[in-house]
């Protein structure tokens, strides 16, 4: 089944939970994005292999779930690069149209400004793991193993 008919079949409570958003903002987005998608097209080119509703889904995808372009792309049966250019031109098509934006600088500094934010640090950590000829663990491992070998 396409998203176009698993999203229209979706209630309004579910968008919050799938995507982090509202229903009218996800509609708002995606008519910002369906247009400026229009305007690209009328200069020509390939036609993309995710349509903008998809590009609108895996954008979410990767900044909501934090899923990696790597898994986004296998379940679209595209390769990475295309997820990336994807969730960067519904990025800077968002920005560009100027609806959505996070208040000024100056508006988070002013005394009493309520701000509202959470801070998640999904960078990927390189995994410990042990060297190769560490004299720790590889000594042991070969005597055992040459020690069943000769008996």
């Amino acid at each position: 089944m396409d998203n176009n008919t698993r999203i229209a079949k979706l209630c309004k409570e579910k968008y919050q939970v799938l995507f982090g958003v509202r229903k009218p903002t996800f509609d708002a987005m995606l008519a910002i994005l369906t247009r400026a998608y229009e305007e690209m097209r009328k200069r020509g080119g390939r036609e993309r292999k995710l349509s903008v509703l998809d590009m609108l889904v895996v954008f979410f995808a990767y900044y909501h779930d934090y899923r990696t372009m790597e898994n986004i792309g296998f379940d679209y049966g595209v390769h990475k690069q295309r997820i990336s250019e994807a969730v960067s031109w519904v990025e800077q098509t968002l920005i560009n149209d100027g609806t959505f934006a996070l208040p000024s600088k100056r508006e988070l500094i002013k005394e009493g400004a309520e701000i509202v934010i959470a801070i998640v640090d999904a960078t990927e950590q390189e995994a410990e793991r042990p060297k190769k000829n560490s004299p720790s663990i590889t000594p042991a491992s070969k005597n055992a193993t040459q020690s069943k070998i000769r008996s």
